[in-house]
This record gives C-alpha cells, sequence and structure tokens, in this order.
C-alpha cells in the first residue's frame, strides 16, 4: 500500500546551478500531467520514509530516479531490481551525493562522496560527455556490470542506457572504482575533491562494499540539471505506464547489507 498521497509540484534545484539554464526555462515540476497521483504517491512515500531530504537529495531528482528505474524495468533490464543508486551531480564534490537505495525495504543504505570527471569542472560538474578522451563524467541512466581488478584494483564497469548520451561508457573505459583522493578529510578541510578522467570514483575505504551491493544489473543514475540532458533523455522524457508494484514497506526497516563509515542507518 502508499503510505501516502502528495499531489504537490516540486520545481525547485541548487541556487547554486540556477544559472545553468540559457533559455530560462524552470525544472520541469515533480508532478506532469501524464504522472497519475498513485505514482507520485509512490514515490513520495519513499523519499519521506527515508528522509532523503535531510540528506541533501531534492524530490525531483530523486522523482526522476525513480522513473528511470520503472521504465528500465518495463524494458527487462534490471537483473538486481533491488537496489537504486544516484549520483547527484547538481551537488558540490565535498557533498555527500551517492545514494545508494534499498528499494524493498525503503532504506537508505549507503550515502557518501564520489567524484566527476576532471574537465566536467571543478566544485560542481557542469560539462558532461559521451566522447572518448573528454575526460568529463556522462550523464543519465546505466546499468551496473561485471568487476574486474585493474590499475584502480576492484572496478565495476557500467552499460550505459541512453544512446548519444553514456552509451560509450564501455569504449571509454568509465567504471566505478576507489580513490585515495576522494574522502571525508578533503571535504572538511575544503580541499578540492579529486577529480577522474570521467569515472564515478568513491571513497577507496569504501569502494569494495559499494561495488559489491551494487553490481551485477542495478540500476545507476548520473544526474545533473542540464538543459540538454534534461530535454534529450528519451528516458526522463518517456510517455509509459508505470509498471509501479506499489512495493509494501515495512514499518520498521529492514536490514541494510553491510556497514561503513557512510552507511545510514534507519
Amino acid at each position: 500500500m502508499v503510505c501516502s498521497i502528495c499531489l504537490c509540484a516540486f520545481t525547485s534545484i541548487n541556487p547554486a546551478m540556477a544559472g545553468k539554464f540559457t533559455d530560462g526555462k524552470k525544472f520541469p515540476s515533480l508532478l506532469s500531467s501524464d504522472e497519475p497521483a498513485t505514482v507520485t504517491g509512490w514515490v513520495d512515500s519513499l523519499y519521506n520514509k527515508m528522509h532523503l531530504d535531510s540528506a541533501g537529495l531534492q524530490r525531483n531528482v530523486f522523482f526522476y530516479a525513480c522513473k528511470g528505474y520503472e521504465y528500465l524495468l518495463s524494458q527487462n533490464k534490471l537483473q538486481r531490481p533491488d537496489v537504486l543508486t544516484i549520483c547527484d551531480y547538481s551537488q558540490l564534490s565535498s557533498s555527500k551525493r551517492l545514494y545508494i537505495i534499498d528499494m524493498v525495504n525503503g532504506q537508505l543504505l549507503v550515502n557518501t562522496y564520489v567524484s566527476h570527471g576532471k574537465n566536467s569542472g571543478k566544485e560542481y560538474a557542469t560539462s558532461f560527455s559521451n566522447r572518448n578522451n573528454s575526460h568529463k563524467s556522462s550523464l543519465g541512466f546505466l546499468v551496473t556490470a561485471d568487476t574486474y581488478k585493474g590499475k584502480a584494483g576492484y572496478s565495476m564497469h557500467f552499460d550505459g542506457m541512453e544512446k548519444g548520451i553514456n552509451d560509450h561508457v564501455r569504449a571509454r573505459n568509465i567504471v566505478l572504482h576507489g580513490s585515495y583522493y576522494v574522502n571525508e578529510e578533503r571535504a572538511d578541510l575544503g580541499t578540492l575533491m579529486g577529480r577522474s578522467y570521467g569515472c564515478p570514483a568513491v571513497p577507496y575505504a569504501e569502494h569494495e562494499q559499494i561495488i559489491d551491493q551494487i553490481k551485477g544489473g542495478s540500476c545507476f543514475f548520473i544526474f545533473s540539471p542540464d538543459y540538454n540532458y534534461t530535454t534529450s533523455s528519451k528516458i526522463l522524457n518517456a510517455h509509459f505506464d508505470w509498471p509501479v508494484t506499489l512495493l509494501t514497506l515495512p514499518s520498521s526497516a529492514g536490514n541494510a547489507q553491510g556497514a561503513n563509515s557512510s552507511t545510514v542507518k534507519q
């Protein structure tokens, strides 16, 4: 059962990113005319249950992540529908802007730091690419894939789900790996967080657990309020019947997988 139904529209974005829209259009609202109230209520119930506002994730970003998650489910693209990962590049690099969500129990499992590409920006990621050697991050919906051990140690491949936006991540070797230059100490000191060649790198002390939690076919959403992306993404702008199962959310939280310094316990 859906816990509550909210018919509000949400149009807010990070104030620091507001000037990124060149045509003056507002960010799309949470509730559009083609999204039924039951869908919005389902998203709201999850968002409120996990207190994602307190963790810095805006409601409309979570809505888009859920839409892509459900769309990929409808296309039979997800082997691991139990978890959804959101990498929110609308936030500062010193913010904990990676969220791993247990979609079965309605739990925020991990909230930690993540890098962006060195040519995507400094404090904020503002420029994105699907091209090889651009050293920029790619936006959009990915599916987690196989793991391997490379130069950065234990790492994980992605498969891009959006043609022209992120479908070259394999060829570009954009992977999830650990980094010693992405950590809480740098954030606390105000030091520029380490940047990658386009990979979403996470703290080295946490990367193995994170990879094991999401590998093998789960949804991974990289977001920014980038006009080109939000208007061209066929997934974000898809018109389809949401296969929402209206998950029964238990009154008490389920068991999170593992624990680390950034694991959120509800």
